[in-house]
């Protein structure tokens, strides 16, 4: 597996009762757990798949930017 290295936004949602991770450089890349640990184990899992989806289509695989600035 790679290194993760892209920006993790995570925060808890009332609605859904559960810790959310969404990954803003891998568009639609998100997950969700019970607990932080558990976000963050998922979502580690699902942008190795948007990147393995990437790849497969031939899509280009955005360079991890570091932390983004938001006005």
């Amino acid at each position: 597996m790679i290194e993760i290295k892209y920006e993790l936004i995570i925060y808890w949602s009332t609605q859904d009762d559960a810790f959310i991770v969404e990954v803003p450089e891998l568009a639609g890349c998100k997950a969700d757990g019970e607990t932080y640990e558990e976000a963050i184990a998922n979502v580690k899992l699902v942008i190795h798949e948007w990147i393995k989806t990437a790849i497969e289509l031939g899509r280009e695989i955005p360079k991890p930017k570091g932390k983004l600035m938001y006005a």
